[in-house]
């Protein structure tokens, strides 16, 4: 077999060093974010898959690049995955706005509203 088989599972240490981060990073990431939660193996050792790892970029990109907060970034992913119909029943009315566009208007609306309540309180 000259094909290279994927790898499906990787240690905390292998993730920390692929995506340039520390372990205890990405055990307080898993705290904060209850999207991410990595099954563990039969030792109790945390083992990451290819979406847990598409996760941690998803919330480094919005706590590093993007300079959110952690509730903001939860925030954030909440809203993606509702948009994304995985919180919402399939058969419910879309929120406000309808299409995706819509969708992502509000989620900056409410992330700007907060951002302005946590400035009045300076």
């Amino acid at each position: 077999m000259t094909e290279k088989k994927k790898k499906l599972y990787f240690t905390i240490g292998e993730v920390a060093r692929i995506l340039g981060l520390k372990p205890h990073v990405l055990r307080y990431w898993e705290e904060e974010f209850p999207s991410l939660n990595p099954r563990k193996d039969d030792a109790g050792r945390r083992v990451y898959r290819r979406r847990d790892i598409e996760e941690i970029i998803r919330i480094r990109e919005l706590l590093y690049e993007r300079k959110f907060t952690i509730a903001g970034a939860r925030r954030v992913l909440l809203g993606v995955k509702r948009s994304n119909g995985k919180k919402r029943g399939a058969d419910s009315e879309p929120e406000k706005g309808g299409d995706a566009l819509g969708l992502r208007r509000e989620e900056l609306k409410r992330d700007l509203e907060f951002v302005l309540a946590l400035l009045r309180e300076r």
